[in-house]
C-alpha cells in the first residue's frame, strides 16, 4: 500500500473513532462538507476559532468562579457557558457542548461546588477534543503532502 493510501486509511479510521467515542457529532462532517478547492483550510480555520474562542471562555469562566467565591456573578458564568455552548455545537464538538447543558444545572442553582465540577469536565473535555482536532489536522496536511486528497466521510 502506497503511502497516501496508507495515510488516507489512518484519517479515515481516526476520524471514524472520534464520532465513534461521541466527541464529534454530525456537524463537524457538515462543516468538512462546506470545504472545498477555493477553500481548501475552511475546517481549519472554523476550528481555529473555536480554539480561540474557547481559552478566552475557559479563563473567564475560572475568573468568575475562582476569583471572589463569595460573590460569584452566575449571570457571567450563564453568559460564558451558552456561548460555549454554542460555538462547541457548532463544530459538533458534542461531549464538550453536553457539559455546557450539565453546567447550566449547577449555575441555577448557584451551586458553586458543581460548577467548578463542571469547569473541570470542561476543560478535560475541551482539552481533549482539541487534541484530537490537532492531530487529525497534521494527518490532513501529511496527506496533501504526500500528494493525496483528503477523504470526506459520508
Amino acid at each position: 500500500m502506497d503511502i497516501v493510501n496508507q495515510l488516507q486509511r489512518q484519517y479515515v479510521d481516526f476520524l471514524s473513532s472520534l464520532y465513534r467515542e461521541g466527541l464529534l457529532d454530525d456537524q463537524f462532517l457538515q462543516i468538512q462538507k462546506l470545504q472545498d478547492e477555493s477553500n481548501p483550510e475552511f475546517v481549519n480555520e472554523v476550528v481555529t476559532l473555536f480554539f480561540e474562542d474557547s481559552e478566552k471562555l475557559l479563563h473567564n469562566l475560572a475568573v468568575s468562579l475562582y476569583v471572589d467565591q463569595q460573590n460569584v456573578d452566575y449571570q457571567k458564568v450563564d453568559a460564558c457557558v451558552h456561548q460555549f455552548k454554542g460555538s462547541s455545537s457548532s463544530i459538533g464538538a458534542q461531549r464538550v457542548r453536553n457539559i455546557c447543558a450539565s453546567f447550566r444545572t449547577c449555575y441555577d442553582a448557584k451551586n458553586l461546588e458543581g460548577c467548578l465540577r463542571c469547569l473541570q469536565q470542561l476543560k478535560d473535555e475541551y482539552y481533549l477534543v482539541k487534541n484530537k482536532l490537532q492531530t487529525l489536522f497534521r494527518l490532513e496536511q501529511q496527506i496533501v503532502a504526500a500528494g493525496g486528497v483528503i477523504p470526506i466521510m459520508g
